[in-house]
C-alpha cells in the first residue's frame, strides 16, 4: 500500500471516528437499555404504575445513592444503568442560555426567541399563550434529541407583578391573578403536551397522536414545566432589603386572592408536574420549610410532581435567613415540609449527617424521590430509548422552523401597545421619504429581555423600519441606557432635524431591571427625558415615542406634551419585535395590545418596597397596589390600550338576577332562614353545595366603528357591594381577543362564575359573595346582577 494511500485510510478512518463518536454524544443518555440485565429491573416495565415503577427503583437505592439525587445535578447509578441527569434548564420565553440543562454548542446554536412573557401577555390571547407553549416544547423535545438540553423546565414565572419596580416584573404575566392564572395554565398545557380542552388525548406538530392512561397518577408528559417562585416572591433587592433574606409579611385576605390563585390554577387546571419554592419567608417561615403551603399544594389542589427549591434556597434557610440554627436543622426542615430536590448542593453536602444526627430519616429521602423518579417515568426516562418514544422524530430541523418564527411576530405584533396617538399613526408608506430614529437601543439586535436564548435570527429596530423607509438615519442620542451624559445629544438632533418623521426609542433594558436588581425609580433611566424633550423641542414637528422595557415608567412628560404625537410600548419584543414595530407604525397591522400592570407616578417610589399589603389604607398613607386596590393617580391603568380605530358595546344578554338559596348546603340554609334576610349581607362560597349551576354566560357586542379592521381585546370587570374591609375597587371577570371589520359588529361570549367573579376574599382569607348589586363592566357600559337568596 502506497504511503499516499495509507494517509488517506488513515485521514477516513480519524474522520469516521470523530463522527460517531459526536453522534453518539449528541444521543440523550437513557436508562433502561435493552439488555438482558435491564429488563429484569421492575422500574423499566412500563405494564406497571408509575408509583409501583418509582417506588421499585427507589427501594433498590442505598442511602448515599438517595443523596445523590437531592441536586439538580444529580449523579449516576452506573450498577442500575442509571446516567446522571440535570434537572435545570430553563425555558421563560423560548429556550434560555440560563442553567446548566441547555447548551447551543451542538448541532442546534439557535432557537425561537419570543417576547418576554409580560408583553405576550398584553395580547391578552388565552390560544397564543398555548401556542406559544406548544412551539417552546417542540425546540425543547429537539434539543433534547441531540443532547443539548434536559426534560426538565423551571418556567413559567407566575409571580404577581406587585410593585412596578421589581426587576423580574417583566419575566410574569402582570399584576391580574385572573390573567396570571390563565397564563399559567395555558402555557403549561401547551408546554407539557396536552390540549387547550384539558381532555386526554393529544396530537401536534410530531405528526402522531396518542390517548394517555386513564389514571392521573400516570399521566405522561412531552415536557415538565415548573410553575414559580411559590409564594409571594417580588423583590430583589431593595434599600436594606434582599430576596434571600426576605420575610414577606401577608395577611390571609392577600394570600387567599392575590398571592396563591395563579399557583393553584396552574396545578388544578393547568397540570403543572413541578413547582419551586421561593427565596423568601413567608409570615417569619422560609417558603421551602413551609409545610402548610407546600402541603396544601398536594392535598387541597391536587398537585402531583415534584417541588424544587429556587437555587440556593435550601442554603438561605440557615445561612441568611439564620431561621435554623445548623446547616442539618436546614435540610430536615425542607425535606418534611416538602421540598424534593434542591437546586444546589447543600442537600448533597448536609443530608448524611443530618440523618446521623436523627434530623432526617430515609424514608423523608424515599418520599421526595418518589416524586422524582415519577415526573422521570412520566416523561419516558425509563422507558428505553428516546429516539423509538412518541417524539424521537424531532430534531434540528424542527427547530427555529418558519412557523415558530412567525408565531413569535405574531405574539409581538399582538402585546405592543398603542399608549397614545394624536392622530399621528400610522405613518403613510407613500408620504414619507426619511426617517431618523433616536436612542441607545434602537440599533441594538437583540431585545429579548431575561431568561433568553440565543435566537433564530436578530433586527434591530432601525434595521426593521428601514424596510419600509430605506433613508432611515441612526443616533444613539446617549452612550448606553443609563445614560449619564448628554454630550451626545447635539448630534441627536441634527439627524432628527434632517428627517421627515422623528422616533425615540427609550426606556430599560438589563442594566436596569433584572434578577437581582430592583429599580430606584420609575423614571426614565438618567437624561433620556432630557433626550426625549430636546429633539422634541429642536424639530418643530410631532415625533413618535417607543418605549422599552418590562417595569412601568412614568412618561407623564410626553402624555402630556402636544409635541410628542404617539406613545407605544413594545416591552421586550423579542425576534420579531422589530418587523412588529415597523408594521404597527406604518399600519401593516392595527395594535390591540392592552396592558397587564399599572403605570403608576414617580411619587409611588416613595412606598415601601417591602410592604406586601395589597390592599389601601388611607390612615397610613398606604396607596393600595395594583389596580384592584390602588387608590391613586395613574400614568396608565391596567387594560390600557389604544387602536387605530373605534369601538362600541353593547350587552346582548346577561342575567339580571342571580337567587343563591337553593345551591345553598340544607345546614347553612336552615340557619340562614332563621335570620331577618336584612340581617344577611352575604354568603360563604363554602356554603353552597355547588357552583356549576350559578354560572352563566355574557354576550356581548362589539362595532367596530372606525376606518380600519383589527384585532381588540374585550375586557369584562365586576364591582362588587362594598360590605367587607378590603372589597377590591373591581376585579377581572374575563377577557377575549376577538378580530373586527370596519362598520361590522362582532360579538364576544364570556362565561361568568359568581363563586368566583362575584365573591372575595374577607379579613379571614374566606371566599365570600356579597348579595346586593353586582355590577358588570364593559369599558363606559355598565350592567347589573342582582344577587340574592
Amino acid at each position: 500500500m502506497s504511503t499516499e494511500w495509507r494517509f488517506l485510510c488513515i485521514c477516513l478512518f480519524l474522520h469516521l471516528l470523530i463522527f460517531f463518536s459526536v453522534s453518539e454524544s449528541t444521543h440523550p443518555q437513557f436508562p433502561c437499555t435493552p439488555t438482558p440485565t435491564n429488563s429484569d429491573y421492575p422500574f423499566c416495565n412500563t405494564s406497571l404504575s408509575i408509583s409501583a415503577r418509582a417506588q421499585s427503583l427507589v427501594s433498590l437505592l442505598t442511602l448515599s445513592e438517595k443523596i445523590e439525587q437531592l441536586s439538580d445535578q444529580a449523579a449516576a447509578v452506573p450498577r442500575l444503568g442509571i446516567p446522571a441527569y440535570e434537572w435545570w434548564s430553563e425555558s421563560l420565553h423560548g429556550i434560555a442560555i440560563n442553567g446548566p440543562g441547555v447548551s447551543f454548542n451542538g448541532t442546534v446554536s439557535s432557537a425561537t426567541s419570543f417576547p418576554q412573557v409580560l408583553l405576550t401577555a398584553a395580547s391578552f390571547n388565552r390560544s397564543l399563550w398555548f401556542k406559544i407553549g406548544s412551539a417552546i416544547a417542540v425546540e425543547a423535545r429537539a434539543m433534547y434529541n441531540v443532547g443539548q438540553a434536559g426534560l426538565t423546565f423551571w418556567a413559567p414565572n407566575i409571580n404577581i407583578f406587585r410593585d412596578p419596580r421589581w426587576g423580574r416584573g417583566q419575566e410574569t404575566p402582570g399584576e391580574d391573578p385572573m390573567v396570571a392564572s390563565a397564563y399559567a395554565v395555558e402555557f403549561v398545557r401547551g408546554f407539557q403536551g396536552g390540549n387547550r380542552k384539558g381532555s386526554r388525548e393529544i396530537s401536534g406538530d410530531v405528526g402522531k397522536k396518542r390517548v394517555l392512561r386513564g389514571d392521573s397518577d400516570s399521566d405522561e408528559l412531552m415536557l415538565s414545566a415548573c410553575c414559580k417562585h411559590l409564594t409571594a416572591y417580588d423583590l430583589e433587592k431593595w434599600g436594606n432589603f434582599s430576596r434571600y433574606s426576605f420575610n414577606a409579611v401577608i395577611s390571609n385576605q392577600d394570600l387567599e386572592d392575590t398571592y396563591q390563585p395563579p399557583f393553584r390554577s396552574c396545578v388544578q387546571q393547568g397540570k403543572a408536574s413541578c413547582l419551586m419554592c421561593s427565596y423568601n419567608s413567608v409570615n417569619g417561615v422560609p417558603a421551602c420549610a413551609r409545610q402548610d403551603l407546600l402541603q396544601k399544594a398536594r392535598t387541597d389542589w391536587g398537585f402531583k410532581g415534584y417541588i424544587t427549591s429556587d437555587c440556593d434556597a435550601v442554603a438561605t434557610v440557615y445561612e441568611y435567613q439564620q431561621y435554623v440554627k445548623s446547616p442539618e436543622d436546614a435540610v430536615a426542615d425542607v425535606l418534611k415540609a416538602g421540598t424534593d430536590i434542591n437546586c444546589g448542593t447543600y442537600m448533597l453536602s448536609h443530608t448524611q449527617s443530618a440523618v446521623d444526627q436523627g434530623k432526617v430519616k430515609e424514608e423523608d429521602i424515599d418520599r421526595a424521590l418518589v416524586n422524582l423518579f415519577s415526573v422521570q417515568i412520566r416523561l419516558g426516562l425509563f422507558d428505553g430509548d428516546p429516539a423509538n418514544g412518541l417524539y424521537g422524530n424531532l430534531g434540528p430541523k424542527d427547530v427555529c422552523t418558519e412557523e415558530h418564527k412567525t408565531l413569535a411576530l405574531e405574539a409581538a405584533r399582538q402585546g405592543i401597545v398603542l399608549l397614545k396617538n394624536d392622530k399621528f399613526l400610522p405613518l403613510s408608506k407613500s408620504r414619507i421619504s426619511s426617517l431618523a430614529i433616536i436612542g441607545p437601543l434602537a440599533d441594538q439586535p437583540l431585545l429579548g429581555g431575561g431568561y433568553t436564548g440565543i435566537p433564530c435570527k436578530t433586527e434591530s429596530l432601525v434595521e426593521g423600519l428601514k424596510m419600509y423607509v430605506e433613508k432611515t438615519s441612526f443616533a444613539a442620542g446617549c452612550l448606553d441606557v443609563p445614560c449619564l451624559s448628554d454630550n451626545k445629544f447635539d448630534e441627536a438632533v441634527s439627524v432628527a432635524r434632517k428627517a421627515d418623521v422623528v422616533l425615540v426609542v427609550a426606556g430599560l433594558d438589563l442594566s436596569q431591571e433584572t434578577e437581582d436588581h430592583d429599580r430606584d425609580s420609575l423614571l426614565l433611566p438618567g437624561k433620556q427625558m432630557a433626550l426625549v424633550s430636546s429633539v422634541a423641542s429642536a424639530i418643530q414637528k410631532p415625533l413618535v415615542l417607543v418605549l422599552t422595557g418590562g417595569g412601568p415608567l412614568d412618561v407623564s412628560f410626553a402624555e402630556e406634551d402636544p409635541r410628542i404625537a404617539s406613545i407605544l410600548w413594545i416591552g421586550y419584543p423579542g425576534e420579531g419585535g422589530a418587523k412588529a414595530l415597523a408594521e404597527i407604525i406604518f399600519g401593516d397591522y392595527n395594535p390591540g395590545g392592552r396592558l397587564p400592570m399599572t403605570w403608576y407616578p414617580e411619587s409611588f417610589t416613595h412606598v415601601p418596597m417591602n410592604d406586601m399589603n395589597m390592599r389601601a389604607d388611607p390612615y397610613r398613607g398606604y396607596p393600595g397596589r395594583t389596580y384592584r386596590f390602588y387608590i391613586g393617580r395613574r400614568v396608565y391603568g391596567f387594560g390600557h390600550g389604544l387602536s387605530y380605530t373605534n369601538f362600541a358595546y353593547k350587552f346582548i344578554s346577561a342575567s339580571n338576577k342571580l337567587n343563591l338559596l337553593r345551591s345553598i348546603k340544607t345546614v347553612s340554609s336552615k340557619k340562614i332562614l332563621r335570620q331577618r334576610r336584612e340581617e344577611v349581607n352575604y354568603i360563604h362560597i363554602e356554603e353552597l353545595d355547588t357552583c356549576d349551576s350559578l354560572r352563566f354566560h355574557i354576550q356581548v357586542s362589539v362595532t367596530n366603528v372606525g376606518d380600519m379592521d383589527g384585532s381588540h381585546v374585550v375586557i369584562l370587570f365586576s364591582r362588587v357591594p362594598k360590605i367587607v374591609k378590603g372589597t377590591p375597587e373591581k376585579q377581572l371577570i374575563g377577557f377575549s381577543r376577538v378580530h373586527t371589520v370596519s362598520g361590522r359588529s362582532t360579538e364576544a361570549r364570556i362565561m361568568v362564575d359568581p363563586c368566583e367573579h362575584f365573591s372575595i376574599a374577607n379579613e379571614q382569607g374566606k371566599r365570600i359573595m356579597p348579595l346586593g348589586d353586582h355590577a358588570i363592566m364593559l369599558e363606559d357600559v355598565v350592567h347589573s346582577v342582582l344577587v340574592e337568596i
